[in-house]
């Protein structure tokens, strides 16, 4: 995952490539405009122009990618940050992670301490079934003979 700044960078560059390609595509089919003093044939039988289709695509691509740099804009440290305050930030992080870290260490042997409990129960059971297939066999086995 890359930095917040180079995210940034990439969302301008697409920014810049959306404007470049709606700037180009609206130019490719917009239609012909009349100059006063110039007189240009129109072919009637043009196909549909799509120019609004495209204008509302490049749109809403302009402006999603304009919300994302602002996002990642206001993501970015702030100029009051100081090392002071970052510092202090990075402590609390750590002590939050050394509560989590002791949480999970409790979790885990209460887990380990239950799959201990579970593990002796299925033994007890399964030697249980095994003395009651062995004593049927054996009190079946005199009756027979």
């Amino acid at each position: 995952m890359a930095d917040r700044l180079t995210q940034l960078q990439d969302a301008v560059n697409s920014l810049a490539d959306q404007f470049c390609n709606a700037i180009g595509v609206l130019q490719q089919f917009a239609p012909p405009a009349s100059f006063s003093n110039i007189q240009t044939a129109i072919n009637k039988d043009q196909p549909a122009n799509p120019t609004e289709e495209y204008a509302q695509l490049f749109a809403a691509l302009i402006a999603r990618t304009a919300k994302d740099v602002d996002v990642l804009i206001d993501s970015l440290p702030s100029e009051e940050s100081t090392a002071v305050l970052q510092a202090a930030s990075l402590r609390q992080l750590e002590e939050e992670n050394h509560e989590a870290a002791a949480r999970l260490e409790e979790v885990v042997f209460r887990g380990d301490m239950l799959l201990k409990r579970i593990q002796h129960a299925l033994a007890d059971i399964a030697q249980s079934q095994l003395r009651t297939r062995s004593g049927a066999t054996g009190q079946a086995s005199p009756a027979e003979s």
